[in-house]
């Protein structure tokens, strides 16, 4: 008799699992979903982020809540991140950095470089981000060529400012330093743009490297120089932008964002907001207010974004193993 009924109520989850795991995913999410990232408030990652939080909240009928542990070059979010419950509701949007560093790299942290499916499974491709070089009125320079005369001629004497050694902004000055025979010399800022704005405009520091959300007010208001943009091609709504492959052809070197989820939340689950996030791209307010900021959404399937990452990961390892040589 016992035999029995273990076989029917095994019998009858075999039935009912797929029933109530298709009921869970219907409700999906039914709470408030947290979406953790390593960078700075008012960094370009943080306000495409919460761009992203707005409109996946209309989406769901939920609040998407951003939650900002910047530090140790991605490891603190990450490690938040990888603790979550495997239940969808918390979600990691990391920046490009925290996939491409390399161990022997100045301040990487345990744990990183991340890798796909390793460490996280991916959801989505939200944003690539163009580099934005501005520079301080001080330095007395209104092209990349001036600039890269100029550093020339005064090796190791002017600094540029980045969210800190190892991050993208950093490896994009190392590659242009490379590609230009200059030396620059780095000043890195954990607080992002914001905490470097005032340096820069008083020519303490001379060069600052960002997304455009993070200097688009300094731009905009003259108060730094808008020098170049590090897109191929001069971008929709930036056409009087020069770009930096202008002076060094086949120079480029964007950001960019992916949403990831804790290994263990289901295919299920992973697909529904894959599908809900590429949703919410579609959605010309979301592209216009992403346009402005120098941001471009692109669609990818969770494959897709593994994909991208490691050729992203084999890109720019020359340049990583660089930084990883020279460091103290």
């Amino acid at each position: 008799m016992s035999r029995r009924l273990n076989w029917i109520a095994a019998a009858i989850g075999i039935v009912l699992g797929p029933v109530a795991a298709c009921a869970q995913l219907a409700n999906f999410p039914n709470q408030p979903v947290h979406i953790i990232s390593d960078s700075a408030p008012g960094s370009t990652p943080d306000i495409s982020l919460r761009l992203l939080a707005e409109e996946l909240g209309r989406i769901w009928g939920q609040q998407v809540i951003t939650i900002n542990q910047p530090g140790a070059g991605g490891a603190i979010a990450a490690r938040a991140a990888a603790a979550a419950a495997p239940d969808g509701y918390t979600l990691f949007m990391p920046a490009s950095s925290t996939f491409l560093q390399i161990k022997g790299m100045p301040g990487v942290a345990d744990g990183l470089p991340l890798e796909l499916p390793r460490d996280f499974l991916p959801v989505g491709f939200v944003t690539l981000l163009p580099m934005f070089i501005g520079v301080s009125h001080t330095l007395g320079v209104n092209s990349v060529g001036e600039l890269i005369d100029l550093a020339r001629r005064k090796p190791n004497d002017i600094a540029y400012a980045t969210t800190g050694r190892g991050r993208f902004t950093h490896l994009t000055m190392e590659l242009l330093q490379q590609r230009a025979g200059i030396q620059l010399r780095l000043v890195t800022y954990a607080g992002g743009p914001a905490a470097a704005m005032p340096d820069v405009v008083s020519g303490r520091v001379a060069i600052v490297i960002e997304g455009y959300s993070g200097v688009a007010s300094a731009m905009q208001g003259n108060i730094i120089q808008s020098l170049a943009v590090a897109s191929p091609e001069r971008l929709p709504g930036f056409e009087n932008l020069a770009t930096v492959a202008e002076t060094l052809p086949g120079f480029s070197a964007n950001g960019w964002s992916i949403l990831v989820a804790p290994r263990g939340v289901s295919d299920a689950i992973v697909n529904k907001i894959s599908a809900d996030l590429n949703k919410a791209l579609e959605s010309r307010e979301l592209n216009a207010k992403y346009n402005a900021l120098g941001a471009f959404t692109r669609h990818m399937s969770p494959e897709q974004v593994t994909a991208f990452t490691r050729s992203e990961q084999a890109a720019w390892r020359p340049i990583l193993e660089k930084v990883a040589r020279e460091s103290p």
